[in-house]
């Protein structure tokens, strides 16, 4: 929902990204080119990118799941902090969005870690769980429609081994989730979630001011 983190001034932005973004060419030319769509506000910011890219060197992901693609900024970045062997499974239903994301991986040389599922994320999901690919993601990414998030998170729970990641994007929503007046379906799904997280005994977690909010939850190791 946010190209740029939340709560900042323009002044600090650009402070942010002047001194801390290590952003190469490749990334910036496809934040421009989405930056002409008439959705280009589903974007994450590049200073989210890049603190995922981190988290993904930090755990060693080499198995990473995404719900949720748009043009493959957030693919792109994961993807080229993954090792050569990494896979990234990537879930989208809009064949034109994530056809701009294709070239970008191509060119970068990151296509063939890349594999998009173009259908409803929850039958990508199902169909991983019925292949037996159970507690086999390293890192999950959850940044699609709002009012699936809490089947989104189950699934990702399930797929991701002991001691992964999860990130859900746009968990302050532009405020919109401390404001009592908006009860729209995808705030009070977005208000549902969070509460969620902070009563689920399956994870760790924290809910970031970075980008529109985001949310970073370790599956917990279950003790015998």
């Amino acid at each position: 929902m946010s190209r740029r983190t939340i709560g900042l001034s323009e002044e600090l932005h650009r402070y942010l990204l002047g001194t801390s973004l290590r952003e190469v060419p490749l990334q910036r030319r496809l934040r421009e080119e989405t930056a002409a769509l008439p959705n280009a506000q589903m974007q994450i910011s590049p200073d989210q990118g890049q603190f995922m890219a981190l988290l993904v060197r930090l755990i060693g992901a080499r198995r990473i799941l995404e719900i949720g693609t748009f043009t493959g900024y957030s693919a792109l970045a994961m993807a080229l902090a993954m090792p050569a062997d990494g896979r990234l499974v990537a879930c989208d239903i809009n064949a034109e969005w994530t056809a701009i994301g294709r070239r970008y991986w191509t060119e970068a040389g990151v296509g063939d870690r890349i594999d998009l599922h173009l259908a409803p994320a929850l039958a990508t999901l199902d169909q991983l769980l019925v292949e037996g690919c159970a507690g086999s993601f390293d890192l999950a990414f959850i940044d699609a429609d709002k009012e699936s998030y809490a089947a989104y998170y189950e699934r990702a729970l399930e797929l991701l081994r002991p001691g992964g990641l999860i990130l859900v994007d746009n968990t302050l929503w532009n405020g919109a989730v401390a404001d009592p007046a908006r009860n729209d379906p995808d705030t009070v799904a977005i208000r549902a979630f969070n509460a969620a997280c902070l009563t689920d005994e399956r994870i760790d977690f924290s809910l970031l001011p970075i980008g529109d909010g985001l949310t970073l939850a370790r599956k917990r190791e279950v003790v015998a």
